[in-house]
């Protein structure tokens, strides 16, 4: 859904890409934005867009962070995709799906989590190298916002590099900011990185963002409205995580749940994602509303905004790694890709010119992604 309540004129918008939490999921992100920059960049004639650099600044959580990192350094959704089916089983090397699966993951101690830490750090390099925040500021014009949890004090912490967030976060490399913001609690272990303004000194500790903020929009609308000129619009492009369609229909009896009836918490964070998708979404509706309507323009889209599929609920676990899983999340990226477009085409569709705008202003990139020097790589902006 979309807001305004002025025309934007001439001028280019800021513009805000946030991005859920999911775990697998992110599949699905990276296959949504993969096959509809594809549409777009062959109706231009261009080989392929740069869709990171259609943004100012990019706000994820957990797997939306991975996504929204290669992005930021101009890597092909594509390639996003294949790290998501390559190391997918190697992170999440054991499925809980129950009670008798959650004891055996109990008295496996930490033996899965270890390989699944492991084969993500080494996924991620393969994508992310070692490109520092202030590189992607530097070097791409890009502006990042990654919420995580910082356990030594338990509170929410926001790895960030903007024109207004100093330099503490300059150094620290996108994959250290990835394993923290994606640590999340019984899937994966704690992220345990070092602290680049301390070399040497203790590592610090952080868990999943999505503890806090897995829809990171409220993150990427106080940014915005921090660092944009009080005369620009600002447009806030929401992406999910093909949500499920959750509830439970519980009677009083039922409502005595155990530790076990929770699968030792596995059960928790699917809740605690589905309920934080929905507050965070209505709030900065509201919030929007609120502000465009003391003359601020500010416009939101979320997206999908259709309900998910029945038939996708066998397939929508955050550690389902399973190859017929993964091929149903890509399918249906595809599907409401393709109402996306069809939504951009149409004159009638406040949100849907918003889309065709941005696409169409989308610099152009090789179909290997984008060449540029950071401060720290040998790469150079093309």
């Amino acid at each position: 859904m979309a807001e305004s309540t002025q025309d934007q004129g001439a001028e280019r918008p800021y513009r805000v890409l946030s991005l859920d939490g999911g775990g697998m999921r992110g599949i699905y992100t990276a296959a949504f934005l993969a096959r509809l920059t594809d549409q777009f960049a062959r109706i231009r004639g261009e080989t392929a867009l740069d869709l990171g650099r259609g943004f100012d600044l990019i706000t994820g959580t957990s797997t939306g962070a991975i996504v929204g990192c290669a992005l930021a350094v101009g890597r092909p959704m594509a390639e996003v995709v294949a790290l998501y089916r390559e190391h997918g089983p190697k992170i999440f090397p054991h499925r809980i799906k129950g009670k008798r699966s959650a004891i055996y993951r109990a008295s496996q101690g930490s033996r899965f989590v270890r390989e699944g830490d492991k084969a993500l750090r080494d996924a991620l390099r393969g994508v992310l190298d070692d490109v520092t925040m202030l590189d992607v500021f530097a070097g791409r014009g890009i502006s990042l916002a990654i919420p995580t949890v910082l356990m030594s004090e338990h509170r929410a912490w926001v790895f960030k590099k903007t024109p207004k967030s100093g330099v503490r976060d300059d150094r620290y490399p996108l994959v250290d900011v990835c394993m923290a913001t994606s640590a999340a609690p019984i899937y994966r272990s704690l992220a345990a990185i070092d602290d680049p303004n301390s070399p040497g000194g203790p590592k610090q500790v952080f868990a999943d963002g999505g503890l806090w903020a897995n829809n990171p929009i409220m993150v990427g609308l106080v940014d915005a409205l921090t660092i944009a000129p009080p005369n620009r619009p600002i447009e806030i492009y929401s992406l999910g995580t093909c949500p499920r369609p959750e509830g439970d229909h519980l009677d009083a009896e039922s409502a005595h749940r155990s530790m076990l009836d929770w699968s030792f918490g596995a059960d928790v964070a699917p809740l605690s994602i589905s309920a934080q998708e929905f507050a965070f979404d209505h709030m900065a509706r509201l919030l929007t509303n609120a502000i465009s309507g003391c003359g601020r323009s500010i416009r939101r889209v979320r997206f999908p905004n259709k309900p998910v599929p029945a038939s996708m609920m066998p397939y929508l676990a955050l550690d389902d790694t399973r190859p017929e899983a993964m091929d149903r999340l890509v399918g249906q990226a595809h599907t409401d890709a393709d109402l996306t477009k069809s939504a951009s085409d149409d004159p009638h569709s406040e949100e849907g010119r918003m889309i065709s705008r941005l696409m169409h202003d989308l610099p152009t990139m090789p179909a290997t992604g984008a060449v540029w020097r950071g401060s720290s790589t040998d790469k150079k902006e093309g």
